[in-house]
């Protein structure tokens, strides 16, 4: 056995973030995703075993071999010894629905095919398109039922109901876990790649977490993007947009934050920690994505990401500005409308900039209070106080908080009257 003490502690909340979901999808193939409880079930049994035993015997040599044979083995055991599923499961499930026990295995490739048939047959047009994106973040991803409501800027209560009728619904439906087809990409290929999306941002800027950056929930979403570009039937243009974007912002996370998670400004982040093979791999992405026709909101942002990637020039921020105005009429969203305020307070000064942000009327909103706490500190820092002091009423994010604080402190201690300089609260 390898390491001994309290470092399992650390390293399975790790693991289960990376290996639950695949584990989780490698057994719903194998069961039907009708009685997804038995996979769920048999996935946080081998998980709470690692407790037990690695508590005691230490991390052994190769701790996520260890897990999916504990997982194929209690696999085993439940299709011989369990009584339910002989009486109540086994005669309701066509033939063709469940694999032979000598197909079962946890090899990469049946990681990864499952994964891919997982994710598409999660986000099933019997339930509606948010119904689906809430399903594939607890299922696919892993989130909490509180992760959950903090992406969608709503209520737990709610997630939980909608997730109880979205299972029932997948319970009612006799749908199986297959690869995808043609038709089932573009009907649920949307859906998809918005549970990516709000997967990777959970990670970027974490509204449910102490720690403002969450690199295991960004790593978890590039991952799965990237297993969409393995196949040939889901290697579309979007999804490579989508790449680029979450590698473009991905490139700057090591700059994102300082050893106590608090957030460093855009302006104020060492460039020399930006990752350029990530940038690269952003520029690679970005180029198949505009091998087609096809502007999708992804194709915008990823261009605005990448503006932001690039060395500080006149003509940068009047780009970013054009592409914002796109993207606003495209998808828009309270954030969406609040950065683009930013850019035009980059382009034409922060007086109109505070004009631009009053006229959205978004004050139950941290980011429209920061936001003008940043644009009025050049000419009212009571002002801009006042904003900031507000934010950290409305943030649930600790390190936020701190920031935010932070730059009333400095507001305080530099300007007791209205003055000038602050730093740029936009990451």
């Amino acid at each position: 056995m390898a390491a001994q003490g309290n470092s399992y502690r650390e390293l399975l909340p790790h693991l289960f973030r990376l290996e639950y979901s695949k584990m989780t999808a490698v057994l719903c193939r194998h069961f039907g995703l009708q009685h997804i409880e038995v996979a769920e079930d048999i996935a946080s049994e081998t998980f709470l075993r690692a407790t037990e035993v690695w508590g005691i015997d230490g991390i052994p040599e190769n701790p996520t071999a260890w897990l999916y044979t504990v997982a194929k083995n209690k696999t085993k055991d439940y299709l011989k010894h369990v009584t339910v599923f002989e009486t109540q499961v086994k005669d309701k499930i066509k033939p063709d629905t469940l694999t032979t026990e000598e197909d079962f295995d946890f090899t990469q490739q049946a990681i990864t095919d499952s994964q891919l048939a997982m994710i598409f047959a999660v986000c099933n047009p019997a339930n509606v398109a948010e119904a689906q994106i809430c399903l594939a973040l607890q299922i696919l991803c892993g989130f909490s039922l509180q992760e959950i409501a903090d992406a969608f800027l709503t209520k737990t209560e709610t997630i939980k109901k909608r997730l109880h009728r979205a299972r029932v619904n997948l319970r009612n439906d006799t749908f199986q876990i297959r690869l995808p087809d043609e038709e089932s990409i573009r009907s649920r290929l949307d859906a998809v790649l918005s549970t990516l999306y709000l997967l990777f941002n959970e990670g970027y800027f974490s509204r449910s977490n102490n720690h403002l950056v969450r690199k295991d929930l960004c790593s978890e979403a590039i991952r799965l993007a990237v297993v969409l570009t393995g196949s040939p039937l889901t290697n579309t243009t979007q999804v490579n947009a989508l790449l680029a974007l979450m590698c473009y912002q991905s490139s700057r996370l090591n700059a994102r934050a300082n050893d106590e998670g608090e957030v460093i400004l855009f302006e104020q982040q060492d460039k020399s920690l930006w990752s350029q093979p990530l940038i690269d791999k952003g520029n690679y992405y970005l180029v198949n994505a505009c091998s087609g026709n096809e502007i999708s909101r992804y194709h915008l942002e990823a261009g605005i990401a990448y503006w932001h990637t690039t060395p500080a020039d006149a003509s940068k921020w009047q780009h970013i500005l054009q592409l914002y105005n796109q993207l606003i009429i495209m998808a828009y969203s309270p954030v969406t409308a609040l950065n683009r305020t930013f850019a035009f307070a980059k382009v034409y000064g922060n007086e109109k900039g505070i004009m631009e942000a009053e006229k959205l009327g978004l004050s139950g909103i941290t980011y429209y209070h920061s936001l003008l706490g940043y644009l009025y500190a050049d000419t009212n820092a009571e002002k801009a106080i006042a904003h900031y002091t507000q934010a950290i009423h409305l943030t649930k994010s600790a390190s936020e908080k701190r920031t935010l604080t932070k730059e009333i402190e400095r507001l305080r201690r530099a300007f007791p009257s209205p003055g000038s300089g602050c730093d740029q609260l936009v990451v």
